[in-house]
């Protein structure tokens, strides 16, 4: 299944822990490393209108609390914004933003299994990306071998380490120490593309490709194993008869998306006639009109997210094929794009901030390497979009490389609002440092903006993807 999104090593060798994840939402917290100014309480409400909370949640999905407080508030969902997605199977602490015109803080509604604390106003609601990283306390329920989380760590720390302390034996991550320094391949997670039916990037690719037919099938139909019997079942029917008005039926009520999706097939097969959505016209071309048009009943930002999937998997396995090829990661080779430390970094974490890049010259890569030790530099791979600027050397040929296998170019990006996407780039390391104890098995870390949680503990663990999301 990892392999399936491009995600091909380990950067640990060793036997993992075992044991399970989330056995109640206490075992895996996660805050907000915030970064977000806010004008006091008091302030002009028409200089800022937006009213600024933190709030606590257990067992709430972000998307899902949000839709609770709009209906107790009685306004639109859309007034209520966040800078981070997340999960319900967690007690985490975040920053929401309420658009609140005529609304009285005070009057705020008690909420199961939240806490709401008002901070202050803001002159705009929150975005996405907005803070600056999370710190998570992770708690592994029953592992098989818990002792092996100081062989992992010491592994990781040679990924982790800084040209400055790659010999430092203050700790060997034993529990009770102090943190150590680990690092581990920034790929993203399984929770990107699906974590129990990876598609999205499926999805996602097929639309670079311009493939609108096998965008929706994709989604609609590729039945998996891992799904409920009925649903297998709906998704058969939908591949096999394309009889949309009968499908969007058979799904599952909570499948609501495929539900809709089937529905504007219909109505539009139904307007359009049936040739719209098969047979060729006279260019001897297959009309996918409906097809791309069916699509747009979903959110933008789902919709955002294919293409976005798209790249991650592409990114995924550009970092694979380097590791495949032992070119390092928090180091630098000939030809490759460094980016440096965001400047506005909170003093517990180090950003990289895209923004300030440089390729890596021959005769700089010692420099660049003691930046990179240091936390000031970042190696990076592209998030392939129109604007690409590809590296140089073996990495470079790396990003090509990859890119062709999959029959796609930087082209191939300039597509339709909301699919388009210019490109970015993305640190291919990530380092953090963790805190372990071993009874009961406990790991504390933060990791910046971006990276993904599972990506660490995929390494101490070593159990099925299904059992990390």
């Amino acid at each position: 299944m990892e392999r399936a999104v491009g995600m091909a090593y380990y950067a640990s060798e060793g036997a993992g822990t075992g044991g399970r994840l989330r056995e109640t939402p206490e075992d895996f917290r996660v805050q907000e490393l915030e970064r977000f100014d806010r004008e006091p309480l008091e302030s002009d409400p028409d200089a800022y209108p937006h009213i600024v909370c933190r709030v606590t949640l257990r067992g709430w999905d972000t998307n899902d609390f949000a839709r609770a407080l709009s209906n107790r508030l009685g306004v639109s969902r859309e007034r209520i914004d966040w800078a981070g997605t997340k999960d319900k199977y967690a007690v985490s602490t975040q920053l929401l933003s309420i658009q609140g015109r005529g609304l009285d803080p005070e009057q705020l509604p008690t909420i199961e299994n939240s806490e709401i604390e008002v901070l202050g106003r803001s002159g705009r609601g929150l975005y996405f990306g907005d803070l600056a990283g999370n710190a998570f306390g992770v708690g592994v329920s029953d592992p098989e071998h818990p002792e092996n989380a100081l062989a992992i760590t010491e592994e990781l720390q040679a990924l982790g380490a800084g040209e400055d302390d790659r010999n430092d034996e203050k700790s060997s991550g034993g529990a009770g120490d102090e943190s150590v320094s680990i690092g581990v391949p920034n790929y993203f997670g399984q929770q990107r593309f699906g974590s129990r039916r990876p598609v999205t990037h499926t999805v996602g690719l097929a639309i670079c490709r311009r493939d609108w037919e096998g965008a929706v099938m994709a989604y609609v139909g590729n039945p998996r194993e891992s799904e409920p019997k009925a649903t297998q079942a709906a998704r058969r029917f939908a591949e096999e008869t394309r009889e949309w008005a009968a499908a969007s039926e058979k799904f599952p009520s909570g499948l609501r998306y495929e539900r809709a999706i089937c529905g504007r097939l219909a109505e539009r097969e139904s307007t359009n006639g049936a040739e719209s959505d098969g047979e060729r016209g006279a260019d001897g071309e297959i009309d996918t009109e409906n097809f791309r048009a069916a699509l747009d009943v979903l959110p933008r930002n789902l919709q955002q997210l294919f293409v976005n999937a798209a790249q991650s998997y592409l990114f995924n396995r550009i970092v694979s094929e380097r590791l495949d090829r032992g070119l390092p990661l928090a180091r630098a080779v000939p030809g490759d794009v460094v980016c440096f430390a965001d400047r506005e970094s909170p003093p517990e974490l180090s950003l990289p901030d895209v923004g300030r890049q440089q390729r890596v010259e021959a005769g700089r890569v010692e420099t660049i390497d003691r930046h990179c030790a240091r936390g000031r530099a970042f190696v990076t791979a592209p998030l392939v979009g129109t604007d690409t600027d590809f590296s140089n050397g073996e990495p470079g040929a790396i990003e090509r490389g990859v890119l062709a296998e999959e029959g796609l170019t930087r082209s191939d990006f300039d597509l339709p609002e909301p699919y388009y996407s210019s490109g970015t780039r993305r640190a291919i390391c990530c380092r953090t440092d963790i805190d372990i104890d071993i009874d009961p098995l406990e790991l504390s870390f933060r990791l910046p903006k971006g990276s993904y949680a599972t990506t660490v503990l995929r390494e101490y663990l070593k159990i099925e993807p299904t059992e990390l999301g």
